[in-house]
């Protein structure tokens, strides 16, 4: 059963005399034209749903806090990783290992006590998304992968809910709002999803640590704004940004014609292609234990590396060839089709991919090593694995 957040905030009978009581920590709100204590209440009566509490979710919980958000619910089924701390600001070092939904809600209270937290440790599925979403005035999708993306979409459309998205990839950031007033939603922008594995994710090509806090501040902000029915926000506009080159841009986005109507959740990996291979991903891999016999063994092998030049300085397996996924095709010829070739990339997905290219190809004897190279290093610790910087690579992404 999915826990029900309060129908009110708990407080005392006059909500304006609370806000006045606690005018110290408001006031900088109570004194604008645009917020003033009516929009403080409503900041305080309101229920927002943040969908993960990584590197967007991370300011953006914070900020909501910060402004009095009454009710805050937190969607994640993860924990906290070393790893994490590079970007997740919510989370720190004493907490590895523990739940990300109650690191999130002990930093949360900490910094703001009068308001309620709502965990839910769980995956979000179309089981349980339109239940958990129909009690929040605003979802806010910080997600990295388009199952989810399509499915957080979809159920604000049926329940009519705004849709704050963000999204950050390496150096670049994306913001706008979906389904406000009216107004364009994911699938206007993105009709279709990508090839899997065709976009990495953060944890495959990299992020920027200090990028999801500009793009989780404009997702807080635009969620600010829809509360208070202030200002102009983002529906219709997506927001670019370029870290490298400090810049914004604006793409106008408009409702499609074309866009079936939707009217009910559906499989959404299936939608974007994780379940229809010929071949399932389970009958493709080579697990980390059943590569470490081989290599035990001295079987002849070909070991391919698909990630870029970069990575691959950082860190690879001895012996191994690189040859990035985005070159495969014209550099196929490279490799002989009657060597049994083990692919692998940072965390699988891209690995997988090029397994399935190279099966497409003629290659029959191809297996992609489940987990890549982090799984090695976090499951084997042993000192296969060339390492030319001191820096773990399971750490460094």
């Amino acid at each position: 059963m999915i826990r029900r957040p309060p129908r009110s905030t708990p407080k005392p009978s006059s909500a304006a005399s609370d806000v006045y009581k606690r005018q110290g920590r408001y006031s900088r709100h109570l004194i604008m034209p645009e917020v003033g204590v009516k929009g403080q209440e409503k900041l305080t009566e309101s229920k927002v749903l943040c969908i993960g509490a990584g590197g967007l979710g991370s300011p953006l919980a914070l900020y909501l806090a910060s402004a009095g958000i009454g009710t805050i619910g937190i969607v994640d089924f993860d924990v906290v990783d070393l790893s994490n701390l590079q970007r997740q600001i919510l989370h720190a070092e004493d907490r590895v290992g523990e739940l990300k939904v109650e690191s999130a809600k002990k930093r949360l209270l900490e910094l703001n006590s009068d308001i309620n937290v709502e965990t839910y440790n769980l995956r979000l599925t179309s089981d349980n998304a339109l239940d958990l979403f129909k009690d929040y005035d605003v979802i806010v999708d910080g997600t990295d992968n388009f199952a989810t993306r399509y499915l957080v979409n979809d159920a604000c459309v049926i329940l009519d809910k705004p849709n704050v998205y963000g999204s950050i990839f390496r150096f670049e950031g994306q913001a706008t709002v979906f389904n406000y007033k009216g107004g364009p939603h994911y699938r206007d922008l993105y009709p279709e999803p990508p090839p899997p594995g065709m976009v990495p994710s953060c944890a495959e090509g990299g992020v920027l640590g200090i990028l999801p806090g500009i793009i989780g501040v404009i997702q807080a902000t635009e969620t600010v704004k829809i509360l208070l029915g202030a200002g102009t926000t983002l529906s219709g506009r997506l927001l670019l940004y370029d870290s490298l080159q400090m810049s914004f841009r604006e793409i106008k986005l408009r409702k499609s014609p074309d866009t079936p109507k939707i009217t009910k959740l559906i499989d959404y990996e299936e939608f974007c292609g994780m379940n229809t291979a010929d071949e399932s991903q389970a009958d493709l891999e080579i697990t980390v234990d059943d590569l470490k016999g081989i290599v035990d063994s001295k079987e002849k092998i070909t070991l391919l590396d698909v990630r870029e030049p970069g990575e691959y300085e950082i860190c690879s397996l001895n012996n191994s060839r690189l040859i990035p996924l985005g070159d495969l095709t014209s550099r196929v010829h490279e490799l002989d089709t009657a060597d049994d070739i083990i692919v692998y990339c940072h965390h699988g997905m891209r690995s997988l991919q090029a397994t399935r290219i190279l099966k497409g190809m003629g290659y029959g004897k191809v297996r992609n090593l489940a987990g890549g190279i982090d799984a090695w290093l976090s499951l084997i610790h042993i000192s296969e694995p060339t390492r030319r910087t001191p820096i773990s690579y399971a750490v460094f992404c």
